[in-house]
């Protein structure tokens, strides 16, 4: 499998397997509280059968190529993730998500790993459109969408109740032309 160094400091993008299901478990014990504020995602992982029913069906969903998951590592340890968590290539679309446990934040390990995996959404498969999908409230993540160079195209007002609070949803989305347009004029202020 893959192993993406996403710099200096040591970070890693991998893929999360069915086999990493106590560590995966040991990460989500260790940042459930902060994960779950706005998603959630890691709620009903609570034993290894649960971790590795969860990475198993993201193992799944990546041999029907319909989403997958994706480790964020520092050095030897697990520290959050990335997902595609829908994956349609007959329309080209696909939603990105992420979680971190709080002692990985502010390092820029989403922003990262995002651009690698939108890149190969892009490039190797041809991808036409990435969303991300936001709490209103999460304001991390609307500022990661921001920093990815992606578009506000809306809310969904009280789309979902969590918490017993219903959630506004921010809708964020790149296209393939805007992203390698972004690439290319970064890359050009590079030289």
């Amino acid at each position: 499998m893959y192993a993406i160094s996403l710099g200096d400091d040591g970070a890693e993008l991998r893929p999360l397997e069915p086999g990493h299901a106590d560590e995966f478990l040991a990460h989500i014990g260790r940042g459930r509280d902060f994960i779950t504020r706005f998603i959630p995602f890691g709620t009903q992982i609570t034993d290894t059968a649960s971790a590795r029913a969860q990475l198993t069906a993201y193992a799944n969903k990546r041999a029907a190529d319909s989403g997958s998951l994706h480790g964020l590592w520092l050095g030897d340890e697990l520290v959050g993730g990335l997902m595609f968590r829908t994956f349609d290539a007959a329309t080209g679309v696909c939603e990105i998500g992420c979680w971190l446990e709080p002692a990985a934040t502010g390092k820029g390990l989403v922003t990262r790993g995002a651009r690698a995996l939108i890149d190969w959404a892009f490039d190797e498969r041809g991808m036409h459109r990435v969303e991300w999908y936001a709490a209103g409230a999460n304001t991390a993540s609307v500022s990661t969408a921001r920093r990815l160079g992606m578009t506000r195209e809306g809310v969904l007002r009280e789309h979902y109740p969590y918490r017993g609070v219903r959630q506004d949803i921010e809708i964020w989305a790149v296209l393939a032309p805007e992203w390698r347009a972004a690439r290319a004029r970064t890359s050009h202020n590079d030289r």
